[in-house]
């Protein structure tokens, strides 16, 4: 794997001709990670210019606060706006990163290509689900739990030691303020006008709040594509690695949803 620079940019090796160099894929990492979880994505992505940023509470800058999730958006919106100019920039983000991606352009409009958000509960998290999701914050210093996560996850072996550091860093009351927001409901007001295309993905095993939300997102913002990824279940960026980055590459290179993904029931 390439090791990126303190802004999460990862040396491109395009091929010659390929146009590579006019685009920027920036990776946004889920709730209870950090950037790491993008290797193989990285990977499967080394031609294109991959930027895999830590957001603030997480990771290298997990003893940073985390203040709110438009903190948060403008935060990343900094980050795009110190690309080379003339790049086209797209955002990829998995759970709280897609719900972060959202919100960027939202608040942001014009500033990135498109967004490609899978298991974004832009509606909120209610009901047991989230009852649990509040319920962890009781055990979250203890590894058990990290690891039971991991299990949970469909991890593969090797990364679940990093997944339990990397989630044994993120404070307590850092966590507690990224549930509040998102758990209460968190639409980007504003995605619908922001210019960005939008692709909003779930998988079918995936949680409820987070195959909901593409109703909710096919709805406000009619232009938007939403696609269900058959089998899938919410952390699928490491249950098929394969399958995510070429979504991603047919999203981003080819500007359209990858054919294994499907319409929800209901659309065409």
């Amino acid at each position: 794997m390439t090791v990126p620079d303190a802004v999460g940019r990862h040396p491109a090796t395009p091929p010659d001709g390929s146009g590579a160099d006019e685009v920027s894929v920036v990776l946004l990492h889920g709730g209870n990670v950090a950037s790491w979880m993008w290797e193989p994505q990285v990977e499967h992505l080394a031609d294109l210019d991959v930027r895999t940023p830590d957001l603030p509470g997480f990771g290298s800058r997990a003893a940073e606060d985390v203040v709110s999730l438009d903190a948060t958006a403008d935060d990343v919106a900094a980050l795009v706006a110190a690309l080379p100019a003339g790049r086209a920039v797209h955002l990829v983000g998995l759970s709280y990163g897609g719900i972060v991606a959202l919100r960027v352009a939202a608040r942001h409009p014009g500033l990135v290509r498109s967004v490609l958000a899978s298991g974004a509960a832009v509606d909120g998290v209610t009901g047991l689900a989230g009852a649990a999701g509040r319920a962890q914050l009781g055990v979250w210093d203890r590894r058990w739990y990290w690891e039971a996560q991991a299990r949970a996850f469909r991890l593969p072996a090797d990364a679940r030691e990093l997944f339990v550091r990397s989630g044994l860093a993120i404070r307590r009351d850092n966590m507690a303020r990224t549930l509040r927001d998102v758990y209460g409901g968190c639409w980007p007001a504003g995605l619908e006008s922001s210019g960005a295309r939008v692709l909003a993905v779930a998988g079918s095993r995936d949680l409820r709040a987070a195959r909901s939300a593409l109703g909710t997102i096919a709805r406000r913002v009619p232009d938007a594509v939403v696609r269900l990824v058959p089998g899938m279940h919410h952390q699928w960026s490491a249950e098929d690695p394969d399958l995510f980055s070429a979504m991603i590459r047919s999203w981003v290179v080819d500007g359209v949803a990858h054919p294994r993904l499907v319409p929800p029931a209901g659309r065409a």
